[in-house]
């Protein structure tokens, strides 16, 4: 009995406060929000995407190992890791992660923008499942409700951003083998290792600083193997790894490095469930950044969207889940 009390004190001791989750939560959608217009002003249209890729990925372990030493735990995470931690930990998720990005590439070229954004938008729900599934980690009848709404909201906003765009052509066999089943399967992988990375983190204990270091470590490596064949390799053997940077350039690869190191304290602190609250949210500031920016006003979906992701998320946060047997 003292010994689990012990160790729950110091677990709850170790968590940071709601309002520091609460402002990973918040940081975290503003990246993600003003990313697209940050890189869109800042690289340029022929600048090597494998090159700003990679050097993101290093940033990130910069600035994981800084935060490493500024912590004072640096030499401690060192001295416990173990090639075996590391690849159960870190080493499936990001497999996963490269597999489901692969699957998301060839269906994006098969489908329609529309069905391709509805469809991946089940992801919030595969990862609910495999949260249960894995962590036993329960929703409520109301949070159910809520990832509908959210779900509801990311259509709407899909739909905006695709109305625009034609829809792509093919056999309804071929639509389904290679559009529809890939970016169904997508969706599921990246809740299976969004679960997975919430586990390794809750669970085994993997700090998200160290699981930053290590996924964007392998990640770099299946994609330095990549640049051999790739158009990207080719690229960079003939123009040279920095083709077409300039100083500005660092700004979004900084930007996408920080978003990394709070995305690995969000499914840490928060779980997977509401890292996809802070995705769809993301949208809305997108929009909002360019209407303030490029004076391009909101479309009527945004419009309709913004009260369902607002109410979604207050009825997450207001009625979690509660134990009944707890409670009697």
């Amino acid at each position: 009995m003292g010994s689990s009390s012990t160790r729950a004190s110091a677990a709850a001791a170790a968590a940071p406060s709601r309002r520091k989750v609460a402002l990973y939560l918040t940081l975290l959608t503003l990246q993600y929000g003003a990313q697209p217009l940050i890189s869109k002003r800042f690289v340029r249209q022929d600048t090597i995407v494998t090159s700003l890729v990679l050097a993101t990925e290093a940033a990130k372990v910069i600035c994981a190992i800084i935060l490493l030493i500024a912590e004072g735990s640096l030499k401690k995470q060192f001295s416990n890791w173990t090639l075996a931690g590391s690849l159960t930990a870190s080493g499936l998720p990001a497999a996963i992660y490269a597999l489901q990005n692969s699957l998301l590439q060839i269906s994006y070229k098969n489908l329609d923008s529309l069905t391709f954004s509805i469809l991946n938008q089940t992801k919030l729900l595969w990862t609910a499942f495999f949260t249960y599934l894995i962590l036993g980690q329960k929703q409520s009848s109301k949070q159910i409700l809520a990832l509908a709404l959210l779900i509801s909201a990311a259509v709407l906003l899909s739909v905006g951003e695709s109305s625009s765009k034609g829809s792509k052509g093919g056999s309804s066999d071929y639509v389904l083998l290679y559009g529809i089943i890939p970016v169904t399967v997508a969706s599921m992988l990246s809740g299976l290792a969004s679960s997975l990375c919430q586990w390794a983190s809750q669970v085994k204990k993997h700090t998200s600083y160290m699981m930053t270091i290590e996924m964007s470590f392998i990640g770099s490596m299946c994609l330095l193997a990549s640049t051999y064949r790739s158009p990207d390799g080719e690229a960079i053997r003939k123009y040279g790894f920095f083709h077409k940077w300039t100083l500005w350039t660092l700004v979004p690869v900084l930007m996408n490095a920080v978003g990394g190191i709070l995305v690995g304290l969000v499914t840490t602190y928060a779980g997977g469930v509401r890292k996809g609250f802070v995705i769809v949210s993301a949208l809305l500031v997108t929009a909002l950044l360019q209407f303030i920016f490029d004076g391009k006003p909101p479309s009527h979906y945004c419009l309709m969207a913004l009260p369902l992701v607002m109410t979604s998320i207050f009825i997450y946060q207001k009625y979690p889940y509660a134990d009944r047997k707890k409670k009697d």
